[in-house]
């Protein structure tokens, strides 16, 4: 799992002409646990999470649709905790 930070984001914005959204993610489906857990870890958050299944509304999954981003050359370059580590030190 990757996160999606990138130095090329910026030339994918300027390349495109904003008449169309696209999302810029993995394509891999991730639990929303999946990504709270590591980002815990790296700011150094004692946590303890408790799922409620009386609650099925909430969303337990991302999943974005990228197949937009591959023509254009774009793919997600740096691991998920690697890129959290990354952006919570910037």
């Amino acid at each position: 799992m990757s996160l999606c930070i990138s130095t090329p984001l910026p030339n994918l914005m300027k390349t495109q002409s904003g008449e169309e959204p696209i999302n810029v993610g993995t394509g891999t489906d991730i639990a929303i646990v999946e990504l709270a857990r590591p980002i815990a870890d790296v700011i150094g958050f004692e946590v303890r999470f408790v799922f409620d299944p009386a609650k099925p509304d909430r969303t337990p999954r991302k999943l974005l649709e990228v197949s937009k981003l591959a023509p254009l050359g774009w793919y997600p370059r740096i691991d998920l905790k690697v890129g959290i580590h990354q952006t919570y030190g910037w």
